[in-house]
């Protein structure tokens, strides 16, 4: 039953949050546009895209690291 629920949970939180997992630029982009209450404001766009850009980078630094140390 747990997986269920734990799929159910983050379907749930992904589709009527206001975060919606901005993982994306361009969803976020979209969403400042957006006029609903899963929608984020226009000013705040900027700072996500940047958070989205660091978090990338993060995650390549981490692969290359993880890869070079099995």
């Amino acid at each position: 039953m747990a997986p269920f629920a734990i799929g159910s949970y983050i379907a749930t939180a992904y589709w009527f949050s206001a975060s919606t997992s901005f993982a994306n630029p361009a969803v976020t982009l979209a969403r400042g546009f957006g006029a609903t209450f899963a929608g984020i404001g226009l000013a705040n766009v900027p700072a996500f895209v940047v958070s989205q850009m660091i978090g990338a980078g993060l995650a390549v630094l981490a692969d290359r690291a993880l890869r070079q140390n099995p």
